[in-house]
């Protein structure tokens, strides 16, 4: 008898990180790395939620927001299903509810919406990126990843998938402002070429490259950022919440500088934003997330 387990797909390049099957009708399959020991990265699931949205999705319609909850730590070991809700068509917006479902148990739920494009340059504004150094010549981090943990995916494999610069804390105003919020820049971009012709990856890769450092945003007075670490931690972090808003065409596997802020730390949760640039400093994404933070 052959055996009929799904297997996860080979990560090779950044796209099989977003790799989906369709095996019903609004229902999709996928699987997550982990992101901590047992526990699927974040960014990757609801990356993966965006894409099954997307699917269901007409085409000239591209998303501009979504606003998800993680509930319960991903196994990596097992597939992830994606149940996808068509809530709405309307004539310029869409849209779709996403839970995600492992074991019977949800894990994860997304809500995006989708609309026509309506370019309009009357209405165009935006702020200025701050003036901070490019890429080239800072440090990546692969070498503190490794130093953390040789065996997990960020040492073993995400070199293959996504490229990361660190502006270093020690530049003025990090990590602790003046006014009591800390602060992280990073430049980040799929370390291989996405399709150019659909829209919806470069969407779902950004949200994946949103999760890697918003977190411990919300915690650099506690412990420095995890690309300059070289052990671990006694600190707890772990995404609750994560919202974007997407405001103009873009391509992830271009370099994307991410502005990030916290303004608070309370109550064993820390509130995180951030800012997605591109190098010629078109504001292109927003982020918000909050994260639970504990010392063990």
């Amino acid at each position: 008898m052959t055996d009929q387990t799904p297997q996860p797909v080979a990560i090779k390049d950044f796209a099989d990180l977003l790799h989906l099957d369709e095996i019903e009708l609004n229902l999709f399959r996928g699987w997550c790395h982990a992101g901590a020991p047992l526990r699927a990265f974040g960014g990757q699931v609801a990356a993966q939620a965006l894409v099954a949205a997307g699917r269901t999705v007409a085409p000239d319609r591209h998303v501009h927001s979504l606003h998800s909850y993680f509930m319960r730590p991903g196994d990596p070991r097992r597939p992830l299903l994606y149940q996808v809700e068509r809530l709405r068509d309307g004539r310029s917006y869409s849209t779709r509810r996403v839970t995600a479902i492992q074991r019977g148990e949800i894990v994860f739920s997304l809500s995006a919406s989708f609309k026509r494009p309506e370019p309009d340059e009357r209405i165009e504004r935006q702020q200025s990126m701050p003036e901070l150094p490019g890429p080239e010549g800072l440090p990546a981090p692969y070498a503190a990843w490794s130093a953390q943990d040789p065996e997990s995916y960020w040492a073993t494999t995400a070199q293959r998938t996504l490229d990361m610069r660190i502006v270093p804390t020690a530049s003025p105003g990090l990590p602790v402002d003046e006014l009591g919020a800390s602060r992280q820049y990073v430049w980040v971009k799929s370390a291989t070429q996405l399709p150019a012709d659909e829209p919806l990856l470069q969407v779902c890769a950004l949200a994946y490259l949103s999760d890697l450092t918003l977190a411990s945003t919300a915690a650099l007075h506690l412990q420095p950022p995890r690309a300059e670490r070289t052990e671990r931690t006694p600190l707890v972090l772990a995404s609750l919440d994560h919202a974007m808003w997407f405001h103009r065409p873009f391509r992830a596997d271009d370099w994307l500088l991410f502005v990030q802020r916290s303004p608070s730390a309370a109550d064993g949760r820390g509130l995180a934003q951030g800012d997605f640039y591109t190098r010629d400093g078109l504001l292109i994404a927003t982020v918000m997330q909050e994260a639970l933070i504990r010392l063990r």
